[in-house]
């Protein structure tokens, strides 16, 4: 009987020992996954941050000549203002003149 009680409490202990065996591997496993999930996470995000940056270079040149395209466009209009002003002015004058003294 002692024997048999003997063996149930190593049976007990050698269980236990796997138990805390098991844990421990499956928090390393774990930390293993979390460290992988950050890696691919981070290569990720550098080449994503690439991109975005090659992007932003294209993105700044295109806008960039639209602006000259624009400014170019409001510089000649304002110069046919001017000039449509520059002729038309007297005329102007006394189109509004006689409309409000009717």
């Amino acid at each position: 009987m002692q024997d048999m009680i003997k063996r149930i409490i190593e049976a007990d202990s050698k269980a236990k020992e796997l138990e805390e065996a098991n844990r421990r591997a499956a928090e390393e496993e774990k930390q293993k996954i979390e460290q992988e999930a950050a890696n691919i996470y981070k290569k990720y995000m550098d080449g994503a941050q690439g991109e975005i940056a090659k992007n932003d270079a294209q993105i700044e040149k295109r806008f960039a000549a639209k602006l000259r395209e624009v400014t170019a466009k409001q510089e000649s209009t304002l110069i046919k203002l001017k000039s449509d002003y520059e002729i038309n002015r007297d005329g102007w004058v006394d189109e509004i003149v006689s409309r409000v003294t009717g």
